[in-house]
């Protein structure tokens, strides 16, 4: 028999030895400038941040807590320092399509200043505008244009009114208008009078009358045209006064902008808007309030400058992290305000999205978030292909409101987006979605651990270092600092491997901090380590001791001592939360004569996983082709979890299967005060598997509850000693010689160590040694055989032979 020989105390754990670090505290170390374990992630940020070509943006990829957020906000802000601020963006009124808002894009800090400057600009059109028409100049010049008419007026009734009275026609005005009659010698004559002329002179007179009412008639036409012509002149008047006051007043403004393009453009307009709308600026009753200015200028919503975007006080190119990545987050919104029962809106009223802010600089989005919002996912994808961001509500985009609303000028879109999430939601999104890898065509992929190599045990004391001083900790002297790196080797599941997981690394300082300041202690040591461990732990092991209780009570049974027959103890891991824990199953076989083969009753019931099934056919493969190569198995067996009422999934069993199905079939009693883990091949060779230190755990705990004795122990795959990293309770144990733990390479050595016998050498008869496990496994199968063929036989001589009749 193969002697096995279990595992010693430091094979158990692999303890880390900082003497060589020269180093008290963590005080005494610098901290560490880049990312441990993460050149592969670093080198894919900077490469993608580098290359300014379309469609290289990033994508993050990394499980939560890797501190993936805070190494891309550190690239780019190290990256954005060196370069220029993002733009202002303004949105300014369209005085041809006030539906169409024109955009303005200014250097940083311009933004606000245009604005104000608008702001003095009207109102100093609404405090010089009416001092102008108010001035002498202004008065005068109005006199005369209103004299010169009326001195054209009174001209022209002169000389009508000299004609007549030269040809004895008097004009008299009245209330009805102008009335003609004649005159003899200086005097109105009266109707009575008129008709005692002759004839000759009545006929001369009516059409001296005619002609002279003809006249009148010319010059009461032609007043319109002189009215209209006064209105003209009181115009033009009036436009050269402002044009003269505007201008005067907008000069300052375009001197400032003057290297503004699109500023000098949209002044231009400006200014003939105001001149042609004068009337607005000026008083309504002809007084003007000089405390009501400001009021006033709040009525000019044309003459407004909205700042979207506003990068006075930025250095630098602009970085975005939007938490809530909804469509109008991303792109921006028009607002609506009510008014009299009705909602309107303006230019004014256009607000800005991540997008809008993080143009020319850099966008941090979670992909997970972006993907739960309806369109946000696709509005960001329109804008990175269009390379422009257009404000449409949903409403528009869908195509499902017809009512008027405001279509804002697009604005031209240069930006470096980078999406961080789980490496699900990249591949899922590299799968199914096409448009994905023409956008997101650079992948940073995080690690979740890193060698322990000695290089990096220093960088990551270094990396605590960081940490404790970043977030203001007390200092942790040395040997807590290598207790924090033989937990962080634990949480990785390997002992030669470091969990470069940055939250629980900070979490686990933070309450090792509390308990340090419990104590008044000026720094963090070992035990303020080990109950932060200790208390996490108990805060979240509720389940464990229950269930552990229902054991030690033999409410669900686990046996630890004995032997027996086609029951074997397996072990699992339940995972509650973040909470693993470890905990012994018992795995019983039956097995008999007949045809079904091997029946696993987890999957019949439906309660097992793909993975099981897989773990048993693949033990039923390595039993016919080990013990009935050549030959038929007559085999009816089964293989149940006993007292599992839920879902059985992976292959971590399969060698406790295997094991208790030989047990079953060869009447081999099998050592209860042993667990057995590990998944097996169709060769029959042991597996890695995962959790291996809670199974261990796991079983430990409930041995210790009824008892060590010395003889219990725990038998795992040989490829899963590297992964040891034991609580120092089981270590402590195993140094007593009260508890082992063994490693297996064949299931064959998981035999032999479960029931004492030798597995034997197959000799060249094909049998094996009498005292060997494989001896009896092979003698019962061929029982079975013989049996079977029994059977046969005595159904063929029972069963009559055909006749004729019968036929």
């Amino acid at each position: 028999m193969k002697q096995h020989q279990a595992l010693k105390i430091e094979e158990l754990y692999r303890s880390c030895d900082l003497s060589k670090f020269d180093f008290n505290t963590t005080a005494d170390l610098e901290p560490l400038d880049r990312p441990l374990g993460q050149q592969r992630a670093l080198e894919a940020i900077e490469f993608g941040v580098d290359v300014e070509q379309e469609g290289f943006n990033l994508f993050v990829l990394g499980a939560s807590g890797l501190g993936k957020h805070e190494l891309v906000k550190l690239i780019l802000q190290q990256r954005a320092n060196a370069e220029a601020a993002g733009s202002d963006w303004c949105y300014v009124m369209n005085f041809a399509h006030p539906q169409k808002p024109n955009i303005l894009k200014l250097p940083a800090g311009l933004g606000q200043k245009l604005s104000k400057d608008m702001n003095t600009l009207v109102e100093d059109l609404l405090t010089s505008l009416p001092s102008s028409f108010q001035s002498e100049e202004y008065r005068n010049r109005r006199q005369q244009i209103e004299d010169d008419l009326q001195a054209r007026q009174d001209q022209a009734f002169k000389n009508l009114n000299k004609d007549a009275e030269d040809q004895g026609i008097a004009i008299l005005r009245t209330p009805a208008g102008y009335t003609l009659g004649p005159m003899v010698d200086g005097r109105l004559i009266k109707p009575e009078e008129f008709k005692k002329l002759p004839k000759d002179e009545q006929e001369r007179i009516e059409k001296l009358i005619a002609d002279i009412q003809l006249e009148l008639q010319k010059i009461l036409r032609d007043l319109p045209l002189l009215q209209r012509e006064h209105h003209q002149r009181l115009k033009a008047l009036n436009r050269e006064i402002t044009q003269h006051t505007v201008e005067q007043l907008i000069a300052w403004i375009e001197q400032a902008y003057r290297d503004q393009e699109d500023v000098m453009a949209y002044l231009d307009v400006v200014k003939q808007y105001a001149i042609e709308n004068v009337e607005a600026f000026l008083p309504q009753d002809g007084q003007q309030e000089v405390d009501n200015i400001h009021a006033r200028v709040a009525e000019f919503h044309e003459f407004s400058i909205n700042v979207i975007v506003d990068n006075a006080s930025a250095e630098g190119a602009p970085i975005v992290y939007e938490d809530n990545p909804t469509y109008q987050n991303l792109v921006g919104r028009v607002e609506y305000i009510s008014q009299m029962g009705t909602l309107v809106t303006d230019f004014t009223l256009i607000k800005s999205g991540a997008l809008h802010q993080a143009n020319g600089g850099y966008l941090i989005l979670d992909a997970q978030k972006l993907l739960t919002h309806a369109f946000a996912y696709e509005g960001l994808k329109r804008a990175l292909k269009a390379r422009e961001i257009k404000i449409q509500s949903l409403e528009q985009v869908l195509s499902l409101a017809s009512s008027m609303s405001l279509e804002p000028v697009s604005i031209p879109l240069n930006i470096k987006v980078v999406l961080t999430g789980e490496p699900l939601l990249y591949y899922l999104l590299m799968q199914y979605d096409p448009e994905f890898s023409q956008l997101f065509k650079v992948a940073a992929d995080f690690s979740r651990t890193t060698a322990r190599s000695e290089e990096n045990t220093g960088l990551y004391a270094r990396l605590i270092a960081s940490m404790q001083q970043r977030h203001q900790k007390r200092p942790l002297d040395q040997a807590s600092v290598g207790r924090v790196i033989e937990h962080a080797a634990r949480a990785a599941e390997d002992g030669a491997k470091l969990s470069l997981h940055l939250e629980s690394m900070n979490d686990l300082l933070t309450e090792a901090d509390y308990w340090a300041s419990k104590q008044q202690s000026p720094v963090i040591a070992v035990e303020h380590i080990e109950k932060a461990i200790e208390k996490r732990k108990y805060r979240l092991d509720k389940y464990e001791e229950l269930l552990q209780e229902q054991i030690t009570r033999g409410i669900k049974m686990i046996d630890t001592r004995g032997n027996k027959v086609a029951q074997v103890n397996g072990l699992s891991v339940l995972q509650v939360g973040d909470f693993m824990f470890g905990q012994p199953s018992r795995i019983t076989a039956t097995a008999r004569l007949g045809k079904s083969g091997v029946v696993d009753i987890e999957r019949e019931a439906r309660l097992g996983g793909q993975i099981h099934s897989k773990g048993v056919m693949i033990l039923a493969a390595y039993l016919d082709s080990t013990y009935a190569a050549n030959t038929n198995l007559p085999l009816a067996a089964s293989l149940v979890f006993e007292q599992s009422y839920g879902m059985v999934d992976g292959d971590s069993a399969s060698a406790a299967e295997l094991c208790v199905l030989l047990s079953a079939l060869g009447q081999i009693p099998l050592k209860q005060q042993m667990a057995v883990t590990g998944s097996i091949n169709q060769l029959g060779e042991i597996q890695a598997i995962g959790g291996v230190n809670e199974k261990i755990e796991g079983f430990f705990d409930i041995c210790r509850a009824q008892g060590l004795d010395g003889t219990q122990a725990v038998i795992i795959p040989a490829a899963n000693q590297a992964h040891l990293m034991l609580r120092q309770d089981v270590r402590q144990a195993v140094a007593e010689g009260l508890f082992n733990v063994y490693c297996a390479t064949h299931v064959e050595d998981v035999m032999e160590l479960l029931s004492g016998l030798p597995r034997g050498k197959l000799t060249k008869k094909g049998t094996y040694p009498k005292n060997s496990f494989n001896y009896r496994i092979q003698q019962r199968i061929s029982e079975l055989q013989q049996q079977q063929k029994k059977l046969i036989q005595q159904a063929k001589t029972t069963t009559p032979p055909s006749t004729a009749d019968d036929a």
